[in-house]
């Protein structure tokens, strides 16, 4: 196991390498770290060098002035931006979680070159309608000030989110943005891009508003693969938390499509 960090923008952005086999860039999403995905990452470095980091403002890397959807990539950015520290002798396959799927997307559309292939986990999503509405904004803003208040138990650790409730809200919103013009960045990628998502995104609670949600993400999906074809997509029978739920699955499923004839492999 190896551990660096990068200084870039202000912020320290701790890195893990570790295993064997081909490079691959695993990207945590909002309110994630690199030690949630400790058993997906461990799975993957059965057969795979794999490299994981934290954004700004989670797990160990530092805090920041901004949290931004442009800020979060600047680290993905930067986490990718010295092929030589990191031991790269090739283009890395680049798998994104939640928010990492996004950020993934954005990257490799301007980057394609250094990258061999996009797996994208409950991300990434064009969906018709924004998530948050103005309406529902209070709701998920007090939602996120309660997640805030949890984090304070975890301060100085692996796993903390440093970022408030406001923020979380404000780059949410602004993902909902990105993910309205998505389609863009898809349509520069010409790489294997495969997409591991869940059936029942914020639950099978049975209520209206999580089928509204649940809905909206498989028409997301739906859209994109009409125009997207060539893209894979696996449906898991499970929430968001898949990677966490999951990991066993989402890692054989990543083997597969490597091994498989014209994919990632």
């Amino acid at each position: 196991m190896r551990y660096f960090t990068i200084h870039h923008d202000g912020v320290t952005i701790p890195v893990t390498r570790s295993g064997q086999g081909r490079s691959l860039v695993l990207c945590p999403g909002l309110n994630s770290t690199q030690a949630d995905l400790h058993e997906l990452a461990g799975l993957l470095r059965r057969d795979h060098d794999v490299i994981t980091f934290d954004l700004r403002g989670h797990g160990l890397a530092s805090a920041a002035d901004r949290y931004s959807f442009e800020a979060f990539l600047s680290d993905l950015a930067a986490v990718l931006a010295d092929p030589e520290r990191l031991g790269l002798s090739a283009a890395p396959l680049l798998v994104g979680y939640s928010l990492g799927a996004d950020l993934a997307v954005h990257y490799a559309s301007e980057h394609s070159d250094v990258v061999a292939g996009l797996v994208l986990i409950d991300g990434a999503n064009p969906v018709p309608e924004p998530f948050i509405t103005k309406a529902d904004r209070p709701e998920f803003r007090a939602m996120w000030d309660g997640l805030a208040a949890q984090q304070q138990a975890r301060r100085g650790t692996e796993r903390q989110v440093l970022l408030t409730g406001q923020e979380i809200l404000d780059v949410n919103v602004e993902i909902d943005a990105v993910r309205s013009r998505i389609l863009d960045r898809y349509r520069k990628i010409d790489l294997p891009i495969s997409m591991i998502m869940s059936t029942s995104m914020t639950g099978d609670g049975g209520d209206d508003r999580a089928a509204r949600f649940n809905r909206n993400w498989r028409a997301g999906v739906e859209r994109l693969v009409r125009e997207q074809p060539r893209i894979s997509t696996t449906w898991l029978d499970a929430d968001h938390r898949l990677v966490f739920t999951h990991a066993p699955e989402i890692a054989q499923i990543i083997r597969s499509a490597r091994t498989a004839p014209g994919t990632l492999a």
